[in-house]
């Protein structure tokens, strides 16, 4: 069977990285996103098990101890951790995956599997980053300016990744991540796989 494309998206906080994201996974057929771990509590309208998956801390050691995350970050004194066997079983179906994670854990990632395409998205401008986060009216002064800090040495990493997409019009970066999904299956690497039976006929003597 095809094996799936293992995708990760980064960006810093206020980017817009989940809005992209759901976007992506409505309006393209075989692809998921992840839905990690966390030990953060749920804001206003996240479901659990379909934003995240809200775990106490002592659940989280306990998975981390049996080695079942395919990575994991201490972030803004929350736990976050992504599934090893729902993504490779989703993988191993020949869907496409993506995770929504920070420039730490795309580096576990790719140590676990080189393959992995990493996207970085930025922001038109620091102005336009910090509106956004007040825009959300979840954090406090204090965490806005921790998260901008933050962002800074996150977008510092933008140099590890294999595409670099601006969000600067939401219609436009949509756009750009579908061309990048429906490029990699064009590939010849995995359309010679796909069509096996094809290219066999096809050379056939």
């Amino acid at each position: 069977m095809q094996q799936g494309t293992l995708y990760v998206i980064c960006g810093p906080s206020g980017v817009g990285k989940s809005s992209l994201v759901k976007a992506l996974v409505e309006s393209t057929t075989e692809l998921e996103v992840s839905v990690s771990h966390t030990t953060r509590q749920a804001r206003m309208g996240e479901q659990n098990g379909v934003n995240y998956n809200f775990v106490t801390e002592v659940e989280f050691m306990d998975i981390l101890n049996r080695n079942g995350f395919f990575e994991h970050a201490h972030i803004f004194g929350n736990y976050y951790g992504t599934s090893q066997q729902w993504v490779t079983e989703r993988l191993n179906t020949g869907v496409d995956v993506i995770l929504e994670i920070d420039w730490q854990g795309a580096q576990q990632i790719r140590r676990l599997k080189p393959e992995t395409l990493c996207i970085f998205i930025l922001p038109p401008s620091r102005t336009t980053l910090e509106g956004r986060l007040r825009k959300r009216s979840t954090d406090s002064d204090e965490i806005i300016k921790q998260r901008l800090h933050g962002a800074t040495l996150e977008m510092s990493h933008y140099v590890e990744f294999d595409y670099l997409v601006i969000n600067d019009d939401f219609a436009k970066t949509l756009f750009n991540l579908q061309t990048i999904i429906f490029s990699q299956r064009l590939t010849q690497t995995v359309q010679a796989r796909e069509n096996q039976r094809l290219l066999a006929e096809l050379l056939a003597e």
